[in-house]
């Protein structure tokens, strides 16, 4: 395997990463901005305000794009695993 092969085989993992966290990431920081606006004008500090809601609402998100997010990777493990012998034969 060349660096070249190994170089594009991490960037591809690490962009199907940030593709299946993204949207829950993205659902979070969301939730946690509203509630920090809400907290603010209400002046109510409790820290579980935040954290339940934020917990919620990723894990409805994850829910929703599982089966998105299977496709995904499952694609690419099947891409990973169908190149094997072409890289191999490239050495």
């Amino acid at each position: 395997m060349t660096p070249d092969t190994a170089v594009e085989l991490c960037r591809n993992a690490v962009v199907i990463t940030l593709m299946v966290c993204l949207p829950s990431l993205m659902s979070a920081m969301l939730v946690g901005l509203l509630i920090s606006l809400a907290q603010a004008v209400t002046q109510l500090q409790e820290q579980t305000l935040s954290f339940v809601p934020k917990l919620v609402v990723m894990v409805l998100v994850a829910l929703l794009t599982l089966p998105w997010s299977m496709s995904l990777m499952d694609s690419y493990a099947y891409d990973l695993y169908t190149s094997i012998p072409e890289r191999l034969s490239s050495e």
